[in-house]
């Protein structure tokens, strides 16, 4: 949200202010204690004040942990009062879904239209979705010993969840977390055994990496069996040399292949949201996939319109 200089700030004792705007009052309330905390969450009561502005001068994290708690229970909005693009990021991801809103200072308005953009544009970005589809596997080969990728994330992932992984760039597998327990191995919900190293993933940005780059700090494409999609934080990347299947599905006529290490724990994920085993799965079984457009290729993990044949 952008306040484009309230005309009547009403003085309310140190640290607060009220706002007369036409479209709803508002109080503004700078946080030094946890007395503030409480001016602020008694101020969301109030009918008049359509949200509340809280500026934490000293701690950030906890007090807006506290207050976005405190107002998401009472169903009234809270906005901060935030000035780097660092700290912004933070206010919208505290508590998962963070605060309402941001105020940047008008002063600096002009060198946060950049910062304003990207800040928007991720805001719509959330809850979206990727499309996809159903394949029919048509070939599957033990290929020999390769190195394989397990991506360890900082998130927990949950049934019907995992990554988009595939050896080509226009079609991409759901491989399964390793979510499912089993009577030889814990399960392990932060990780997503997700193949060779050569194989494609799709980042947090929309770009394809490969495996082999990935490190801890990087962000991947969490999707569901719905095809909902949220970011996750990778933790640690974990290389190691064992045997290869190689799975091959079509969809609509078009083609891909995923090269998965072979073993139980390894898994696809069924229209109907199951997870199917690599070492179970048959020519002829149904699994989800994301076919991208095949007139496109990718150059450093962007689309880009030029010939191009995968195989």
């Amino acid at each position: 949200m952008l306040l484009r200089g309230p005309s009547r700030p009403i003085p309310g004792g140190e640290g607060f202010k009220e706002y007369r705007e036409k479209d709803g009052d508002f109080a503004w309330v700078e946080v030094r204690g946890s007395k503030d905390v409480d001016r602020a969450v008694e101020s969301s009561l109030r009918e008049d004040h359509k949200f509340v502005v809280v500026d934490c001068t000293n701690w950030k994290i906890i007090p807006l942990e506290n207050l976005i708690g405190e107002f998401r229970r009472r169903h009234r909005k809270i906005y901060a009062f935030m000035k780097s693009e660092a700290d912004i990021k933070l206010a919208f991801s505290i508590l998962e879904k963070g605060v309402d809103g941001v105020v940047i200072p008008y002063a600096s308005l002009k060198a946060s239209k950049a910062l304003i953009s990207k800040v928007t544009s991720a805001a719509a970005g959330k809850g979206r979705s990727v499309p996809l589809v159903t394949a029919k596997i048509k070939r599957i080969v033990d290929v020999g010993d390769g190195e394989r990728v397990c991506i360890d994330t900082a998130s927990n992932l949950e049934l019907g969840e995992g990554m988009l992984v595939g050896s080509m760039a226009s079609f991409f597998f759901l491989v399964h977390s390793e979510t499912i327990p089993t009577e030889y191995i814990p399960t392990r919900p932060f990780r997503v055994n997700a193949g060779a190293l050569h194989s494609y993933i799709i980042g947090a940005d929309g770009k394809t990496r490969y495996l082999s780059e990935l490190q801890a700090g990087d962000k991947v494409q969490l999707v569901n069996r719905s095809g909902e999609k949220r970011d996750a934080v990778v933790g640690r990347i974990k290389m190691e040399r064992r045997p290869l299947v190689m799975i091959k599905a079509e969809s609509d006529g078009k083609e891909g292949t995923a090269m998965l290490q072979n073993a139980e724990t390894i898994r696809l994920v069924r229209p109907d949201g199951t997870a199917l085993a690599v070492t179970e799965a048959k020519v002829g079984d149904e699994v989800l996939v994301h076919v991208a457009g095949l007139a496109k290729g990718r150059h450093f993990g962007g689309e880009v319109d030029e010939f191009i044949v995968e195989r």
